[in-house]
């Protein structure tokens, strides 16, 4: 198999990876705001849950970038880097979507 099929397979399996995390996003954020509804917010008026999970996501997704590019760096500029950058993205992927998953069970 080429390189470039490498690639494309690594890349086609992040695509999996990041669909199957925004299935769950949609499950646990939705989770989270069913949870700020009955809660009584007199008395506390910190951010909600969904609010809290929103922020903690878009931190993720950006050190996950910028993590798996670094990676991809170890073979800067070779014909490989970009299934080391994609295989990268898959493994926090699938761990970030575990995380999610888990967040429903805690709550």
């Amino acid at each position: 198999m080429a390189q470039f099929e490498l690639n494309a397979c690594a890349y086609q399996d992040y695509q999996r990876a990041d669909a199957a995390m925004n299935a769950q996003w949609k499950i646990t954020s939705a989770r989270m705001k069913a949870i700020d509804a009955d809660f009584d917010r007199t008395q506390d008026n910190r951010p909600g849950y969904f609010d809290t999970l929103l922020a903690a996501q878009r931190a993720w997704l950006t050190y996950r970038d910028q993590h798996c590019t670094g990676e991809g760096y170890t073979l800067r500029g070779g014909s490989a880097e970009p299934m080391v950058f994609s295989g990268c993205m898959t493994q926090l992927t699938e761990a970030r979507t575990q995380q999610l998953k888990d967040l429903i069970e805690e709550y």
